[in-house]
């Protein structure tokens, strides 16, 4: 288990829970069909806590690629690390996706509505904004970011301790992305991970899915560089205020 690896099976494994959930949620058939909002955001704090468990002991637990530019920004991880854990991330997510078609398979085939089909792959602004939508996507970043800084900053103490989500322990960091989805979820569906929008997009232009929607290519650069540049400025406050 290298930190590569272990970013893509820690990646992959949070979104096939975090995608699988969503599946159960909006698809036709499913046993969770319309369950709701509070199901989704406690799948997903649920998904984030079991992916930590698995890649925090090997690679800090990134799953983000906020996660390691931010820490790269604040001088806690080396720059020259990042493109390889952005590209397992990225892997990461889109097997994650894949699989969580596969799995719910039959229930996309039981589901006309295109758009409930693409939700399980990427977020979709409620109100399309493209102002609104970045500052939504940034603000959500930056408490995930922030947060993660100053747990890790008050709990490191062994400079082998490979810093990222796993810092905070898995429990804590699970609490912190409920809380950031259920208070600033509802404006974009809280994507705050580059990786975890852009990956399963992509899957979703790929598969074969019937009645399939457009994958919405114009608003897809918002959960990539809104989370970018919220937990850049998480790691500028956090360096000034040091």
């Amino acid at each position: 288990m290298t930190p590569f690896i272990s970013e893509i099976i820690g990646t992959a494994i949070l979104i096939l829970l975090g995608g699988g959930v969503v599946a159960n949620v909006v698809l036709n058939k499913t046993i969770g069909n319309n369950s709701g909002w509070i199901v989704i955001t406690t799948g997903w704090a649920l998904a984030v806590y079991v992916a930590v468990v698995i890649a925090g002991p090997y690679s800090g637990a990134h799953i983000n690629p906020a996660v390691s530019i931010s820490l790269a920004v604040a001088g806690k991880f080396p720059w020259e690390s990042v493109p390889m854990y952005v590209l397992a991330q990225m892997l990461g997510a889109m097997i994650g996706s894949f699989t969580v078609w596969l799995f719910y398979k039959n229930h996309f085939d039981a589901t006309d509505d295109a758009d409930s089909k693409k939700a399980v792959f990427c977020t979709a602004p409620a109100i399309r904004n493209t102002l609104s939508n970045f500052f939504s996507e940034a603000l959500g970043t930056f408490v995930l970011i922030f947060t993660i800084l100053y747990f890790t900053n008050a709990t490191i103490s062994d400079s082998e301790t490979v810093i990222g989500l796993g810092s905070l322990g898995a429990l804590p960091v699970a609490f912190l992305v409920w809380s950031i989805g259920l208070s600033l979820g509802g404006t974009t569906g809280y994507a705050i991970n580059p990786a975890r929008d852009l990956g399963p997009r992509i899957v979703h232009a790929l598969l074969p899915i019937k009645n399939k929607a457009a994958s919405d290519w114009s608003y897809a650069w918002i959960p990539v560089l809104g989370p970018i540049v919220g937990a850049c400025l998480a790691a500028f406050l956090m360096l000034s205020l040091s």
